[in-house]
């Protein structure tokens, strides 16, 4: 581990000599820092490799404040009093700061006497700066670590959103209202048209299987047996159902199509203001009002000529 290779080589220099870090006596201070938004095993695992670097270590972590976060990455899920939380409960972590800098200087690392900052050696690009871990890198005072692949925060905000009407419906399900998860009532209606008419399909395709696993063992002793047994595995397969599938999906888009017609007239109805409708009303009655009086009129002059 070329992060392990650069603290042996610093541990024997001004850092604290021969016994920091590997006298308890001695422990070495090492320092990382990061957003923490929902705190998952990747941060973890980060840690722990921090926390390991040395057989005796202090492992300080900072988590970066909500102003920074929004004006350097975007809106977090979680505000910097849950960030710190999930961290202070973090088994590997001896203490926490709130109040860090976005990017680390010596003077911050001096001020908390930290030996070495700990994160993996990629480049972390921040606003005009190429690396924010430039400074301590040059001074020698980085500790490498490993990122953990496959789990990430951004990962897992895309798992939310790809899935987003199902997470909807779980928690309307778990009696969170409408209002609370910013669905408005249409919406809230169609999602659970949608997963009534998914669980439909479904239960067909799950009855489809049966039906063809009943006739298998029907003729299993029967000479027709090799001629069917392409026949129930494209029963299996869902091959045998496809025409039917393709009326559920047609049913299916047509319902979604009809209902966004339907909330979009529905909208558009409701954005009428009451004044523009009083005037629509009048203006309605007045060409018939005016042929009123003309066919009166014709009527008396007929009647006035006979």
């Amino acid at each position: 581990m070329s992060g392990k290779k650069q603290r042996n080589n610093s541990a024997n220099g001004k850092r604290g000599g021969e016994k920091k870090g590997y006298d308890p006596n001695f422990p070495v201070r090492i320092y990382a820092d990061g957003v923490f938004d929902l705190f998952h095993f990747g941060h973890a695992k980060a840690l722990e490799q921090a926390k390991k670097l040395y057989p005796y270590a202090h492992l300080t972590v900072g988590v970066c404040t909500d102003e920074d976060t929004k004006f350097y990455k975007g809106k977090t899920v979680m505000n910097q009093k849950e960030r710190l939380e999930s961290v202070r409960h973090c088994k590997w972590v001896d203490e926490v700061l709130d109040d860090i800098p976005w990017i680390p200087t010596i003077e911050f690392l001096d001020k908390h006497n930290i030996d070495y900052v700990a994160h993996d050696a990629i480049p972390y690009v921040s606003g005009d700066h190429d690396d924010v871990y430039a400074e301590v890198k040059k001074a020698g005072r980085f500790a490498e670590t490993k990122r953990t692949d496959g789990v990430s925060t951004s990962d897992l905000i895309l798992r939310i959103i790809k899935d987003y009407n199902e997470y909807v419906l779980r928690n309307l399900s778990r009696g969170y209202s409408r209002e609370e998860l910013g669905v408005s009532l249409l919406k809230a209606q169609r999602i659970k048209a949608e997963a009534t008419m998914k669980q439909i399909g479904e239960s067909m395709k799950a009855s489809r299987r049966k039906v063809a696993a009943g006739l298998k063992r029907s003729v299993s002793g029967n000479n027709l047996f090799v001629d069917m047994e392409g026949i129930f595995e494209k029963m299996t397969n869902g091959e045998v159902g496809t025409q039917m599938d393709k009326l559920v999906t047609g049913f299916i888009s047509s319902f979604e199509r009809g209902y966004r017609q339907f909330e979009k007239a529905l909208s558009s109805k409701l954005g009428l203001s009451p004044k523009r409708r009083r005037s629509t009303t009048k203006k309605s009655k007045s060409p018939s009002t005016h042929a009123t009086r003309k066919t009166k009129n014709s009527i008396q002059k007929r009647t006035v000529a006979v």
